[in-house]
């Protein structure tokens, strides 16, 4: 996985765009020269990194498992089942109506949209589209028992490793503790894309931002 704290970072990004361009991915195993060829970051347990790679081989097991894509899989079992009207793995260039473009400006102050710069079809490390209602749907069946099993749920959410005093990770769930209330979230990003969605299980509130842009939502979360 390409450490992206390493100062030549972007010149291993770039290295290997040029060789597998990223729109063309379609399938996890298109992933696969991202992670292989390269070092590993940290000897496992020796401290904690979000790691995208991570993702892409989870759903891998999955595909193997279950013998369908990922994509096919996360539709039936969860966004058909759940009923998520307007969640799914839409392809960048076939875009159904109603749904935002992503945008990006360039050096000249110029936008244009993301599609060249993300894969056309989203994976396990991202690239889903959905909106604020179907999340809130989301949330209330994954804590209503209707997505997980209780044992599989407190797996889901037991913190694996503190970040801060305050602030841990799950199995790819943070979580934040402040005077007995707790607050479960989620956080992405990329080229044309942010959000983030929390949800309050004392409150049983959930919110969630959206942005077509890399506008900065933390400050909105951090808030909450």
């Amino acid at each position: 996985y390409i450490d992206e704290e390493a100062p030549n970072s972007i010149e291993q990004i770039q290295a290997l765009y040029n060789q597998y361009p990223v729109y063309l991915w379609e399938r996890l195993e298109y992933y696969l020269p991202m992670i292989t060829p390269l070092p590993q970051k940290f000897e496992p347990g020796m401290r904690f990194g979000y790691s995208n790679s991570g993702f892409v081989l989870l759903g891998l097991v999955i595909e193997s498992v279950s013998g369908k894509t990922y994509q096919q899989y996360v539709t039936e079992e969860i966004i058909s089942s759940l009923n998520l009207q307007h969640t799914g793995f839409y392809r960048t260039d076939a875009l159904p109506a109603n749904t935002a473009y992503g945008y990006m400006d360039d050096d000249s102050g110029q936008w244009r949209t993301n599609i060249f710069c993300l894969p056309v079809l989203g994976g396990a490390d991202g690239g889903l589209f959905t909106c604020a209602a179907d999340l809130d749907k989301l949330w209330r069946a994954v804590f209503a028992g209707h997505v997980l099993s209780e044992n599989m749920l407190q797996a889901f959410l037991k913190p694996q490793v503190m970040r801060n005093e305050r602030g841990s990770y799950g199995l790819g769930i943070y979580r934040y503790d402040n005077g007995g209330s707790t607050a479960y979230y989620a956080v992405g990003g990329d080229s044309g894309v942010d959000f983030f969605t929390v949800y309050f299980p004392e409150q049983k509130v959930t919110a969630s931002a959206m942005g077509n842009s890399e506008i900065n939502t933390y400050p909105l979360l951090n808030a909450m």
